[in-house]
């Protein structure tokens, strides 16, 4: 932690020492006459969101704020992402799609307004990111803003928006890290391309957004951070960056195209067959609108990646069945801020439907929520002794990852039965002198998903608890059978599942899942309890028992009644 305090230290009196030298040194900055090109806003708009701008209501990060007629920068911001939405002004599309009189005279009224009263001074507004993507819509939406303008705002807009991205240059001088950087290079090149007399500051911020990208997008297409929401957030600016370079006429930076074509297929790994990204490491909510959109540029259109070595994720798929694991280290530093303790974590699904997921990420959360989310036991993998197998600590005001596994190995082959996988992790060690190992086979027709977890510890231990954890999609309905020594899955589809553990006890408990549409939902999780030194291996299955049927869904009941007839499975897998 002070190592990283002494860095970020250093880095800042560097960026407050090249602010002042250009500020001094007039040759080094050069403002904008003329703005050659609006780049295009891949995010999806709604224009009747527009409307509600207009009478008062501004609904940003799951929070609704009514002005009362006052300007919504005046108000008491209802939560910190509310105001970054608001100072980022994405919500500029929103107006532009409406496409009228009246949303282009209220759009140019607010911007008008954030620059005669210098809001931009405001602490939020200020930060690196929110500076760096109200620059990229300030540019992304210009026409809005300008198609009527007199010459006087024209003026402004563009001295407003030079000197925003001589601010985002300047911090990227100093202690910006992680995405933050990635994001404030992507929007200085944006302006580096759609303003005049920027040649010079163009090809310095090629290199520079070129070395960045090689540094943060590893050889499989992952992030540095191994959150897979970030590379869409990535994409649907990187995009519109290689179409304005071929727009103005000029070649797009080496990196921009590498790490396109690298980011694509990676993407694929996490998706299931309802076309939603499996919930690791900060991934939340799925939007469809923007996946549809990111497809439509995927050139390739492939297989999905199988196993990314680098950024330590695998995928398993058999027939309709797909698992996708969780098989890397937490990344460090900066990069760990949304990180999640989930380790040889795996989501399962079936066709359309997902059956086993992880709880997911609460980025607009209270701050006891984002972190539960965070823990080992929001994720479908084992637990000992109720600790996550990573630590989290504040560092520089951030609640990172400061401890966990670091030697986690991890051996696939596609066999006779279909693929296997195997793995282990260290994050353990250091607190219980344990180190997990889980193998996962999936049958070569999808039919079943057979697992095992084995526990290896070093030094006495009298006992040990530990526990299984499987949570289950919203639309996954259980039900125990044989004394709680098995369980029935019924899923939306018509498909029904078994599931056993070696005749072990399994309880169903409470959970949240925080990746549905409409919110929070409560759901429910499979837990095998059993103590670690009496039981160091315990074996597991999931079995389909009865396919999807639209024209007459088999009941929940009559499952049973056909389960209670026939023989168990063998838990072991092959």
């Amino acid at each position: 932690m002070a190592q990283a305090a002494i860095g970020r230290a250093a880095r800042r009196t560097r960026g407050q020492f090249v602010g002042a030298t250009r500020k001094l040194w007039p040759f080094g900055r050069s403002h904008a006459t003329r703005l050659l090109f609006a780049p295009h806003d891949l995010r999806t708009a709604d224009p009747t969101t527009a409307g509600d701008f207009y009478a008062g209501y501004y609904a940003f990060a799951g929070r609704t704020l009514r002005s009362h007629g006052e300007s919504p920068f005046d108000a008491m911001p209802p939560s910190e992402a509310w105001a970054e939405a608001l100072y980022g002004f994405g919500w500029l599309r929103h107006m532009r799609a409406a496409d009228t009189a009246i949303a282009r005279a209220n759009a140019r009224s607010l911007v008008e307004d954030f620059i005669a009263k210098r809001r931009h001074r405001h602490e939020i507004a200020r930060r690196p990111t929110v500076a760096a993507r109200r620059l990229i819509s300030l540019l992304s939406h210009s026409p809005l803003l300008l198609e009527g303008a007199d010459h006087v705002f024209y003026e402004r807009y563009l001295r407003h928006v030079s000197r925003l991205s001589d601010r985002v240059g300047l911090a990227l001088a100093g202690a910006v890290e992680g995405a933050d950087r990635l994001n404030g290079l992507i929007a200085v090149a944006f302006a580096a391309i759609c303003l005049d007399g920027q040649d010079g500051r163009r090809r310095r911020i090629e290199s520079l957004l070129s070395d960045a990208l090689d540094e943060q997008i590893l050889p499989d297409g992952g992030h540095l951070s191994r959150n897979p929401r970030l590379l869409i957030e990535f994409l649907l600016d990187l995009l519109p960056l290689r179409e304005t370079f071929a727009a103005r006429g000029l070649e797009p930076p080496r990196g921009v195209l590498t790490a396109i074509e690298r980011m694509m297929p990676h993407l694929r790994l996490f998706r299931h067959g309802d076309g939603a990204l499996a919930l690791f490491n900060g991934m939340g909510t799925t939007p469809p609108d923007l996946m549809a959109t990111l497809a439509a540029y995927d050139d390739a259109r492939g297989r999905p990646t199988e196993h990314a070595a680098y950024s330590g994720y695998s995928r398993l798929s058999a027939e309709r069945s797909i698992v996708v694991v969780d098989a890397g280290a937490p990344p460090r530093g900066a990069y760990s801020v949304e990180a999640h303790a989930g380790c040889l974590a795996f989501e399962f699904s079936s066709g359309a439907q997902r059956i086993v997921v992880n709880c997911g990420a609460s980025r607009f959360g209270p701050p006891e929520l984002k972190l539960a989310a965070r823990s080992t036991a929001a994720h479908s993998t084992l637990v000992l002794a109720d600790r996550s197998s990573a630590n989290f600590g504040m560092v520089l005001g951030q609640m990172r990852i400061v401890a966990g596994p670091r030697d986690v190995r991890v051996a696939r082959q596609d066999g006779a039965d279909g693929p296997e996988w195997v793995a282990s992790h260290d994050g353990y060690r250091r607190s219980l002198g344990a180190v997990h190992t889980r193998r996962l086979l999936l049958a070569r027709d999808g039919a079943s998903l057979a697992g095992e977890d084995e526990i290896a510890l070093n030094g006495a231990h009298a006992t040990l608890p530990a526990a299984l954890r499987f949570h289950l999609h919203p639309n996954v309905r259980v039900s125990l059978v044989r004394e709680g020594s098995g369980a029935m899955l019924a899923l939306a589809s018509g498909e029904v599942w078994s599931f056993e553990a070696q005749g072990l006890a399994i309880t169903v408990e409470e959970s949240i899942f925080l990746a549905a549409s409409d919110g929070r939902r409560r759901i429910e999780q499979l837990v095998v309890a059993f103590d670690a030194v009496a039981t160091p291996r315990v074996a597991w299955r999931f079995g389909r028992i009865s396919t999807a049927n639209p024209r007459a869904r088999q009941t929940l009941a009559a499952a049973l009644a056909e389960r209670d007839t026939a023989e168990p499975d063998p838990a072991t897998p092959d």
